[in-house]
């Protein structure tokens, strides 16, 4: 891997990383040369010069009463790698400490009614996996109208769904409609019908409803209904079939 590139993952801008390599072929040097060498006007290879000795990697000393720059030993950059992954365990405890205050936002806003549009393998997969993420941080339960004419989509466009919903200890209950259809583990199965399959997949979970069905050009595409009372309203309609069936 080029070393341009490696230092690009440290953080290091293009001119950051000219400016660098400058001093590391040059050893010590004025600005002047530096800028010179790396053709980077005199007054931006300062300031870059200034960030680089922030991070650590560029250190001076003054001579003859001129400032004189110096490349650290390259191994200072584990140093550098070290900080930031400090910095970043840092930043993700912060941002796990904030999560509380923005999901009271969130759960706030979300008391209106919201419908999310989401089109292709890509979108689907998105609901699946709040499908996973909801139930996983709720009641680890959720209730599918279960369809034989979109599985195929479903499993092309998240083809470890099960065993990531296994894996989270998610049951589900299903009411299949089509032929086909078998228990996987933490699942409940009963038949509407076992002729044709359904146009929609549908799925009630945590308060929302998910469904995904096949436009006219033939690609999968998929709504999530989100409200408390309609979810609510769907269930009790589910709960009643199911111990019809």
């Amino acid at each position: 891997m080029p070393i341009e590139t490696i230092l690009k993952k440290l953080g290091l801008s293009d001119k950051e990383i000219k400016i660098y390599l400058t001093c590391l072929q040059l050893g010590p040097a004025p600005v002047r040369k530096l800028a010179e060498q790396s053709k980077i006007n005199r007054g931006t290879a300062y300031d870059i010069l200034k960030s680089l000795q922030e991070k650590g990697i560029i250190s001076f000393y003054h001579k003859d009463k001129h400032q004189y720059f110096i490349a650290e030993d390259p191994a200072v950059l584990q140093d550098v790698l070290e900080n930031q992954k400090q910095q970043l365990e840092k930043m993700r405890d912060e941002i796990s400490s904030a999560i509380p205050e923005l999901r009271s936002l969130y759960d706030n806003a979300a008391s209106k009614p919201v419908v999310k549009y989401y089109e292709g393998n890509q979108g689907v997969k998105t609901i699946l996996r709040d499908v996973i993420e909801s139930c996983e941080r709720g009641s680890k339960r959720y209730y599918v109208y279960s369809s034989s004419a979109l599985k195929s989509y479903l499993y092309s466009a998240y083809r470890n769904f099960t065993e990531d919903r296994i894996k989270a200890n998610i049951s589900v209950q299903s009411i299949s409609i089509g032929p086909g259809g078998q228990t996987a583990g933490l699942d409940e199965r009963k038949w509407l019908s076992k002729e044709k399959g359904s146009p929609t997949y549908i799925l009630l979970y945590e308060n929302k409803i998910a469904m995904i069905s096949i436009s006219r050009d033939g690609k999968p595409i998929g709504v999530i209904f989100d409200d408390k009372n309609t979810y609510e309203t769907q269930k009790i309609i589910f709960e009643f079939i199911w111990k019809k069936l």
